[in-house]
């Protein structure tokens, strides 16, 4: 993200919302001043304001602070005014009872994605997602469906790029590579992260389309290398696509 010295307190709120959302770790105050640019005396009454509030939480033992529950509630009040995630929750229900994996449903939301529903998995296997928490497009499996099958801007903006952030050593970084991941994608009707984003964990991602045709959403399932095999993907997509297909039925 840009500096923003002369930004206004608003926007520099919003600024270091936006950067704990996208750490997996937190951030202390003297990494968000230098990665934001914004004084380190501006930053730090305005994360006290904010801690204060319960917009952020400081983790125990540490100087690094992380989104607190209101941050996250607000991500789940969005829900309620993207019907898509309501309508598709008895269907992701089901999914997870069938195949015992994380469900997660997203939209684009700028050049980013966000999940906007999200049904755990029995088990002990829990994975550090919610809704209203955002994502990299190309590093995941809902983010390249919405490259595939969503607004064509999007995915020109992203095929602009000549690079992107590796985040293993399975990440796709360039832009010639994801437009043939994307090529594959549309031709077998699935999106696949293969530790992409994190080792050890693989994604299954379709399409969700309004009975229009138009493109609704991303919906994915989410587990462990073990958990998701490479034989078994095909298996998996079908099951996922029909409850894709399920969601809008009888409405």
């Amino acid at each position: 993200m840009s500096g923003i010295p002369n930004a206004t307190a608003v926007e520099r709120a919003l600024a270091i919302l936006d950067a704990l959302d996208n750490s997996k770790r937190g951030m202390n105050i003297s990494e968000l001043s230098r990665r934001l640019n914004i004084p380190k005396s501006s930053a730090h009454v305005i994360v006290v304001t904010l801690e204060r509030l319960g917009y952020v939480a400081r983790k125990p033992e540490s100087l690094n602070y992380h989104l607190g529950l209101k941050a996250y509630g607000l991500g789940r009040g969005m829900n309620k005014n993207l019907p898509v995630g309501e309508i598709a929750l008895p269907g992701m229900r089901a999914l997870v009872n069938q195949v015992h994996l994380a469900a997660h449903l997203a939209v684009p939301d700028g050049n980013q994605g966000v999940y906007i529903q999200k049904v755990d998995a029995p088990g002990l296997i829990k994975f550090d997602t919610y809704i209203g928490r955002r994502m990299d497009l190309h590093c995941t499996g809902v983010g390249k469906v919405i490259l595939a099958w969503g607004p064509p801007e999007i995915a020109e903006h992203a095929l602009s790029k000549q690079t992107y952030i590796r985040y293993t050593r399975n990440t796709i970084t360039s832009s010639r590579a994801m437009r043939r991941e994307l090529a594959r994608a549309r031709s077998c009707g699935y999106a696949v992260d293969d530790e992409e984003e994190e080792i050890g964990v693989r994604c299954i991602a379709v399409p969700v389309f309004q009975p229009n045709g138009q493109f609704a959403a991303a919906l994915s399932i989410t587990g462990t290398t073990t958990q998701i095999p490479l034989d078994a993907v095909e298996e998996f997509a079908q099951k996922l696509r029909n409850t894709a297909t399920s969601f809008f039925q009888g409405l």
